[in-house]
């Protein structure tokens, strides 16, 4: 359980059925603590058959993923990734089609649903920010060590369909 208290009154949270292990009861309030995945997006950016890619510097420190980050509580997955994208590569992007959804699984205390949507630039300048040290473009082949698995489920999905 990644929550020991609840957050109404402070109480004791503690399961009382093998059925609902992720729906934690305040012993005191009797609150329901719902643990639910939270939504990260990310944004798909190809040029000449290559995908920009970021190299992490926190979190997966020195291992590249497709530029990603976490959905605000009041904010829309659009808007969402466009945000992350401008913090991370400094680039203004156009978002298109949904091009892919995963539930990730590599962080053993969070549950997170990704959302991959393909894109255009629209403005800005190139350059590592926030989470990234480096951005570059990959071709498929040489792909650098990747940060997260579902990332390369959606790599391949490109490169069977020949757009990397």
């Amino acid at each position: 359980m990644r929550y020991q208290f609840c957050p109404k009154c402070g109480g004791k949270l503690e399961f009382f059925s093998k059925q609902n292990i992720n729906q934690p009861k305040c012993i005191d309030c009797g609150f329901t603590f719902y643990q639910n995945p939270i939504v990260g997006v990310a944004a798909i950016l190809i040029k000449n058959k290559k995908i920009l890619l970021g190299k992490r510097n926190i979190s997966y420190k020195n291992k590249w993923c497709v530029p990603c980050g976490y959905v605000e509580y009041d904010e829309d997955v659009r808007e969402a990734t466009k945000r992350e994208f401008l913090e991370e590569t400094g680039l203004q992007i156009k978002l298109n089609r949904v091009y892919d959804v995963h539930s990730n699984f590599h962080n053993p205390i969070q549950h997170t649903v990704g959302i991959w949507f393909l894109a255009e630039i629209t403005g800005g300048q190139l350059k590592a920010n926030d989470d990234l040290s480096e951005v570059d473009y990959f071709s498929y082949d040489r792909l650098p060590e990747l940060a997260f698995t579902t990332d390369r489920f959606v790599l391949d999905r490109l490169a069977t369909e020949k757009l990397i």
